[in-house]
């Protein structure tokens, strides 16, 4: 682990370095206090060593989570072309490391709850790979019995609480679980995914006022892959900085490199304590989705010279894998094992999920509320 420790204490992410600079010249006393006052803060800090502590058994972990979600997706645009799958289907590929960042730091009972881009979300929660393809194809076997597609899957059993099409309209319902685990007083915690285009709905602002009122144990995890469907987000929010949306409520925020999984790990183990003792956080995940918005969109708004930089510099799992081969912690044929047993495992999801009957007609009357 000596060249790990090594070069985690030397590195500081652009995220990091991008919040600080920020912070220096920010007017306003209000926004200076809240930052200096946050167990999440970036400023006047010395960068933490997120791989130092880890594992190589959580690295391997890591990896072969991230290696699931992009494999899965990657099956699951397949299908989609095929006409396997209907609808719209949003995929995660570029953004693993934010979702098994934060579930690493979480614990059982913990909640999630998320938007319409969520496979990912789903079997980062333990939620079977089988159940979520079959439910993309609308069949029987899928989570919500074929009848909620890509969008609104749940398990109560790994508590999450979907796959919501709407946009933020999980933000306030985040809160609402939030609210239940205080009123339980149980010691658990509430998090919140949604998108930088989400960020800009009021009903996020309203959820960040009652959280800061009520005290509520949440964590909003905004996952800023750059654009909000075609719409860059420089575009589309002022001010820039995410992490900052809660000042007015007094909300501690933090940038944070979305494309490492140890840096997610390490900011969200600070922010999920500080949330379960203290109140609601904000994370901004700087992050990146390699395809378009949905399976249908085309992505014409962006140079492709672009995403191959993410692809070739920044790729989460790339960087994890660099990090295993320098540190010995695995060789080339214990990664390569690795993947194939992964491939096997979505191969068998997708013919599962073809081969899984469809829902009777009579479903179309179930679970429906007269």
């Amino acid at each position: 682990m000596a060249r790990a420790t090594t070069a985690s204490a030397s590195r500081k992410t652009r995220a990091d370095k991008d919040s600080e600079d920020k912070g220096s010249g920010r007017k306003g006393g209000a926004a200076k206090t809240a930052a200096a006052s946050s167990p999440t803060a970036t400023k006047g800090a010395a960068p933490k060593k997120p791989a130092a502590n880890a594992s190589a058994d959580t690295l391997l972990k890591y990896y072969r989570d991230m290696l699931l979600i992009r494999r899965f997706e990657e099956r699951a645009g397949q299908m989609y072309g095929m006409g396997l799958i209907g609808g719209f289907c949003h995929l995660y590929i570029g953004q693993e490391a934010v979702v098994v960042g934060v579930q690493a730091a979480l614990k059982e009972g913990d909640t999630v709850i998320t938007g319409y881009r969520d496979h990912g979300h789903m079997l980062a929660c333990g939620m079977d790979s089988r159940g979520v393809m079959a439910e993309l194809t609308g069949r029987r076997g899928g989570y919500s019995k074929g009848k909620g597609g890509s969008m609104h899957m749940f398990s109560r059993e790994k508590n999450f609480f979907g796959g919501h099409g709407i946009v933020a309209a999980q933000v306030p319902l985040g809160n609402g679980l939030a609210f239940s685990h205080r009123y339980r007083e149980n010691g658990l915690v509430s998090v919140t995914y949604f998108g930088d285009g989400a960020a800009n709905q009021g009903q996020v602002y309203e959820s960040f006022n009652m959280a800061t009122l009520w005290k509520l144990p949440t964590v909003f995890v905004i996952e800023n892959n750059k654009y909000g469907m075609g719409t860059s987000v420089a575009r589309a929010a002022a001010g820039g900085d995410l992490s900052q949306r809660g000042v007015a409520f007094g909300i501690p925020g933090r940038k944070v490199d979305g494309m490492d999984v140890l840096a997610v790990r390490e900011a969200a183990d600070e922010a999920i304590a500080h949330a379960r003792n203290e109140g609601p956080v904000i994370l901004e995940m700087e992050t990146y989705r390699y395809r378009g918005h949905s399976m249908s969109d085309p992505a014409k708004y962006r140079t492709r010279e672009e995403v191959n930089k993410f692809r070739t510099e920044r790729d989460p799992i790339e960087h994890l894998r660099e990090l295993l081969l320098a540190d010995k912690h695995a060789d080339e044929n214990r990664l390569k094992q690795i993947d194939r047993e992964i491939r096997d495992i979505v191969a068998d999801a997708a013919e599962y999920a073809q081969n899984s009957p469809e829902p009777d007609p009579s479903e179309l009357y179930t679970d429906v509320l007269a």
